[in-house]
């Protein structure tokens, strides 16, 4: 049976699928090796293509990075991202002086706003053991008003990310880690002050989705009209609304249809984004996106007049040392430290 609240059915790679408001979605899977005591792996970089390497070579890549996986510093303008790490730590460096390293469960989410250069380096700390990482890193866009807000971030800790367990009729779980939105009368963070996500009004969603083995789960119907992507990154077999679908798919619902999900014999993992489309034009190239070429054309020259407030970091693929220690430096000197009870 084919259900009516599925639009479409797709294949997941690297880079999903997404839909307005969100621009960009990437599923960052890595199984490094030890490290070589200096972040990056202790293995042979032949064969790759360093500066570039976005093929996985022996379960894992160092994507823009040449010594220590990751992405050293580059600019953005005129959206969100919103990191939401599984495994591994990510260190953040940016041309505000702010600085942090987060890892599984820990989530930042970014506003470019009117520009910053940044670096999302992925430090390998395990010497005598594998370091496998994982992370999703989501672009939301910023519709016009607020493409030229002041940049800043925030951190959502594990221990403060909500996560709701829930059982079916049978006794098992599904666990739903609610990074933006609403679920079973709970609110998730608030999200950066001038982000799409900030107004309830756009019911802008993000949730992370663990499903028992066999177990049953209903994501109920919303407002009509918005963007309903659901991601299912792991397991083996789904059933939603009666259609199967295969792990490594995602699909496009109805937003204001209630899904029924009936999972096969493995674990479920499942990322959904939701929101409510900022229906403004699209201009982007690369890091920047705006809505329009005469935006873009100004954006580079800023860029090239100003660099963004430049970089102070020593490293453009900038680690912060070699303690598995979470923490955030804000461009106001705030900081916070979430493992100071330890």
């Amino acid at each position: 049976m084919t259900s009516t609240a599925i639009k479409q059915v797709f294949a997941l790679g690297l880079h999903w699928p997404t839909a307005d408001p969100f621009l960009f979605c990437a599923h960052h899977r890595d199984l490094y090796p030890k490290a070589n005591g200096a972040f990056g792996p202790n293995a042979s970089l032949q064969g790759r293509q360093i500066g570039s390497d976005f093929t996985l070579k022996d379960g894992w890549r160092m994507y823009h990075g040449d010594r220590v996986p990751g992405f050293p510093s580059h600019p953005h303008r005129g959206f969100e991202t919103v990191t939401i790490v599984k495994q591994g730590f990510v260190d953040h460096a940016d041309s505000m002086n702010a600085a942090g390293r987060y890892g599984a469960g820990d989530t930042q989410w970014m506003t470019a706003g009117a520009g910053i250069q940044h670096s999302e380096m992925f430090p390998l700390l395990n010497n005598d053991s594998d370091n496998p990482m994982e992370l999703f890193q989501v672009w939301l866009n910023l519709p016009g008003r607020s493409k030229m807000v002041a940049p800043h971030f925030k951190m959502f800790w594990r221990e403060q990310t909500p996560q709701i367990d829930l059982l079916d009729s049978n006794g098992r779980k599904t666990t739903i880690d609610l990074i933006a939105g609403h679920y079973h009368n709970t609110t998730a963070l608030a999200p950066p002050p001038d982000s799409w996500a900030a107004d309830n009004n756009n019911h802008v969603s993000i949730l992370s989705v663990k499903i028992d083995p066999h177990g049953e789960w209903q994501l109920p119907a919303t407002a009509a009209g918005l963007n309903r992507m659901v991601y299912f990154y792991r397991g083996d077999k789904l059933q939603v609304n009666g259609s199967d679908i295969s792990a490594g798919h995602g699909l496009q619902a109805d937003s204001d249809a209630t899904l029924q999900f009936k999972n096969g014999t493995q674990q479920a993992l499942l990322l959904i984004l939701q929101g409510r489309p900022i229906s403004e034009p699209v201009a982007q190239h690369g890091p920047f996106v705006m809505n329009s070429r005469e935006q873009l054309q100004a954006t580079f020259d800023d860029y090239q007049r100003t660099q963004f407030g430049g970089w102070p970091w020593p490293d453009r693929d900038q680690v912060h040392g070699d303690k598995k220690i979470r923490f955030a430096r804000h461009a106001n000197s705030e900081q916070e430290f979430p493992d100071s009870h330890l």
